[in-house]
């Protein structure tokens, strides 16, 4: 086992592991895609005498948003992974969105520890317990049906009742019948994969419920594919499936809805939606992270060697204004201000600075300082000093005007 004591290793020592981790991880990845297209995400190992078996669970969004987001599938398959993800049992169109689970219908309290007739009348050791009387294994309710104990809270209490009856006299019928008994109870409550709250509650991420974290999580794994696929070349049908991919998440999220639909103030954030009520549980998830990593992705904002570059590829055309508007902002000081746009503007603030997009047939970059000047840059890079200015909020800069000659017309 671990001893806790640390020692030097050698750099290539630690590079040989990680790659040999990363190539096990690709062949566990690569092994867990589904029938369907999806990938499984968390599974179940039962060890026995012959060996190692794998069980599955059920389908899970976060398998998905893992596989998305651990770069191991190429572009392509990205795009069949969501396509499968729209057509499968995570999707609800109540919501436009995704489940956590596949919802479904839980048995009755009463049915879940129903022994079946069938099952009592081909054992021995239950046909002459009943007729006994005898309720260290079983109980009876007025109509004859038949239960397991019911203080029995895993199998081996009911190994445990097992025993008690060998011992008094039933020690061939339960020489003969303990496992199968023992794997009834296991089966009527399904033990091996109980998993808490998502299996056995309908509200609090459990069955039936949307968790918007996880959705966003999706939303920032399909535009992190995206870019990817843009830097790696991929094709134009591909990467115009992969943004409208995105955007198809994006449309499930409650910014995008009316009060009715989502269930509350639609800018507001929730932790999940319940299949059978509107958004529940408000406060500041980990969702805001994620919409906040996207938006700034959608309008192109992206740092790259300690300089921000624009690169709006993800950025809806019709997101430009189509008649004047006013920007209010708080600059570096906290001093309120406020900005006139123009038509066919787009406004915004980066480190509490002003940002002016708009389209241009040449990418260019104008930047205002708080003496007056104005520098205008070819291309869509800031220089590392004037970056360092804005992350700094020095004050030094007082407004970029950004032309750019790449956004999607429609998607």
């Amino acid at each position: 086992g671990f001893t806790g004591e640390k020692c030097k290793i050698t750099r290539g020592t630690l590079v040989d592991f990680l790659s040999s981790a990363r190539d096990i991880t690709a062949v566990s990845i690569a092994s867990n895609r589904r029938d369907d297209g999806l990938y499984h995400a968390y599974n179940r190992i039962l060890v026995s005498d012959s060996g190692v078996e794998i069980r599955y669970l059920y389908e899970m969004l976060e398998g998905q948003v893992a596989v998305l987001s651990s770069q191991f599938l190429s572009p392509e398959e990205s795009c069949s992974l969501l396509a499968a993800l729209r057509t499968s049992r995570l999707y609800t169109a109540r919501q436009h969105s995704y489940l956590l689970y596949p919802d479904r219908k839980l048995p009755s309290f009463m049915e879940r520890n129903l022994v079946p007739s069938e099952f009592v009348s081909s054992s021995p050791l239950m046909t002459k317990l009943k007729a006994a009387g005898d309720r260290h294994l079983l109980e009876c309710d007025q109509e004859g049906q038949v239960y397991f104990r019911g203080h029995f809270n895993n199998t081996t209490a009911v190994s445990e009742a097992l025993s008690t009856l060998a011992a008094s006299g039933y020690q061939p019928e339960v020489m003969a019948e303990r496992d199968s008994i023992e794997m009834l109870f296991s089966d009527l409550f399904d033990c091996a994969n109980f998993t808490g709250r998502s299996g056995g509650m309908y509200a609090y991420e459990g069955l039936g419920s949307i968790y918007w974290h996880m959705v966003s999580k999706l939303l920032l794994a399909v535009m992190e594919t995206a870019k990817r696929a843009e830097e790696t070349g991929a094709d134009s049908a591909t990467l115009a499936e992969l943004r409208r991919a995105y955007y198809e998440v994006r449309e499930g999220i409650g910014f995008n809805k009316t009060p009715d639909v989502y269930g509350a103030f639609p800018t507001d954030p929730y932790s999940h939606t319940p299949g059978f009520a509107g958004a529940r549980q408000p406060g500041m998830t980990g969702q805001v992270k994620e919409e906040i990593l996207t938006r700034l992705l959608e309008l192109g904002v992206e740092v790259r060697e300690a300089a921000i570059v624009f690169n709006p590829s993800m950025l809806r055309q019709s997101e430009f204004l189509d008649s004047p508007n006013e920007l209010i902002y708080f600059d570096v000081s906290g001093s309120e201000r406020r900005l006139q746009l123009s038509a066919g503007e787009l406004g915004f603030t980066y480190c509490q600075v002003p940002v002016v997009m708009s389209l241009s047939s040449e990418p260019t970059i104008t930047v205002h300082t708080k003496s007056g000047h104005k520098t205008i840059l070819g291309g869509s890079r800031l220089s590392a000093a004037d970056s360092e200015a804005l992350f700094k909020k020095t004050g030094e800069i007082v407004r970029l005007d950004v032309a750019v000659d790449t956004v999607l017309a429609q998607c």
